[in-house]
């Protein structure tokens, strides 16, 4: 018999590779991190023996979530201002809190919150847009969780950078820094078409070629800024963006409310990914995604819950719920997004956006072992017809009792066993109490 580090026994397996198959009794091995086999659970009996061995046999073992759109920190302003209408929010809430808390401290215990609640919902990787970017990173890293992490550029200044030479000066260091790390890889983040001019924009193209890396970038997503961009430059955001040269494989689109169907086209002929929020959009009133007509342009479209002060959780169940049901009032059709598909938007997509599809998004040999154990015998899962369905219309985010990065159990019966959730808890609501009282000062 072969040893491994560890096998897990579970009463289902979606692999989500090669289809929307879901293997019963089934086993998986994982050695050095990544996945050995997946075969039948009397199979692997008999082939493997493994000091550690986990019964899931009330479980669905799936690929580990990747939230393709996220802003960690601002996990610490989670329902600071709801209810209002977009430019209210933005002007009067929350630029307002990040001028004044924004810091390495803030993002530290921020990225902390965030990445406590991404692993407790079965999320393994998540792509990330903020400041002070080298530090979401290095909680990532010690966390053990998988992560893009955003070289913000924006043309104002902030308390990370005053310049757009300093954006990219410092989120240079950043990639220098982790080019070689096992969990953490890096992209562009130019925040969006309307605070970004055309130089950086250039400068970003060019060094996006030259690195290798991906664009992550607002695009679309309100009405309001599309008619700006025409009234400014007299060009919609996206012709905008084709006539710098970004509209690319490289190119990781955001939001994508307001669309035509040239601009569907000419993202398909670029091979665009698209990065959904479904949740965010609707909760700010910005505009449906065409979803539907996305991905039968051929254009790949992974999910993200975008941060917490306008969804206002990292619940990537909820995400793929949403998305699933939202595109078929949208186009009119319930046969629209189908749950595979929403759950292959949550996994394998959003690596494909990240250029890490051959790495982890489906269990496959030879991939990490990324993955998420999900329980499936409570009140709220009974009867159960098709486990795979039942994972994006009636379970949540409480069902996950298990999730592993890399082979290493992060999260272990519920139990956070890389991060101190009592310290998370107790920071976070030390700067609760502060954003709170100079909100309130604020806005009285």
């Amino acid at each position: 018999m072969q040893t491994v580090d560890t096998l897990l026994h579970a009463r289902w397996i979606i692999p989500i590779e090669p289809d929307d198959r879901v293997l019963i009794d089934h086993s998986l091995a994982i050695h050095e991190g990544r996945i050995a086999a997946i075969l039948p659970t009397a199979d692997a009996r008999q082939q493997y023996r493994s000091d550690t061995e986990l019964q899931l046999d009330k479980h669905a073992l799936i690929p580990g979530l990747i939230n393709a759109h996220t802003h960690a920190a601002m996990s610490l302003l989670r329902g600071l201002a709801d209810d209002l209408p977009l430019m209210d929010w933005l002007q009067k809430h929350i630029w307002p809190a990040e001028g004044r808390w924004v810091s390495e401290e803030f993002v530290h215990d921020g990225s902390l919150l965030a990445i406590a609640e991404m692993l407790r919902s079965g999320t393994t990787c998540f792509n990330d847009m903020y400041f002070f970017p080298e530090v979401t990173a290095r909680v990532a890293a010690t966390a053990g969780i998988r992560a893009t992490v955003g070289m913000i550029l924006i043309d104002f200044p902030s308390a990370y950078a005053s310049d757009a030479d300093e954006y990219l000066s410092k989120g240079l260091a950043l990639h220098d820094a982790y080019r070689s790390h096992p969990l953490i890889r890096t992209a562009f983040a130019p925040h969006a078409p309307y605070s970004v001019s055309d130089a950086p924009l250039d400068r970003v193209r060019v060094l996006a070629d030259e690195l290798d890396v991906p664009i992550h970038m607002h695009v679309h997503e309100t009405a309001f800024e599309v008619e700006q961009s025409v009234e400014q430059c007299g060009k919609r955001p996206l012709e905008r963006l084709q006539a710098l040269g970004v509209v690319s494989p490289a190119l990781l689109a955001v939001h994508m409310t307001q669309l035509t169907d040239e601009e569907i086209e000419l993202c398909a002929a670029g091979s665009v990914s698209v990065l959904h929020c479904p949740e965010s959009n609707l909760k700010l009133a910005s505009g449906f995604c065409p979803v539907q007509r996305l991905l039968d342009a051929g254009i790949n479209v992974a999910l993200g819950t975008d941060g917490a002060a306008s969804n206002n959780d990292l619940d990537m169940f909820g995400e793929m719920r949403s998305a699933a049901l939202l595109a078929k009032a949208v186009c009119g059709d319930a046969g629209a997004v189908t749950a595979y598909q929403a759950l292959r938007m949550a996994t394998l997509n959003g690596a494909q956006a990240l250029g890490i599809a051959d790495q982890t998004g489906s269990l496959i040999a030879g991939k990490w072992a990324d993955l998420c154990a999900v329980r499936l015998d409570d009140i709220e899962s009974t009867p159960l017809y098709h486990p795979l369905s039942q994972l994006v219309y009636a379970s949540g985010r409480h069902q996950v009792s298990d999730v592993w990065v890399a082979g290493e159990h992060l999260l272990k019966e519920r139990v956070l066993t890389s991060l101190d959730e009592a310290d998370i808890l107790a920071r976070a609501r030390q700067w609760q109490v502060r954003i709170a009282a100079a909100d309130a000062d604020a806005n009285t």
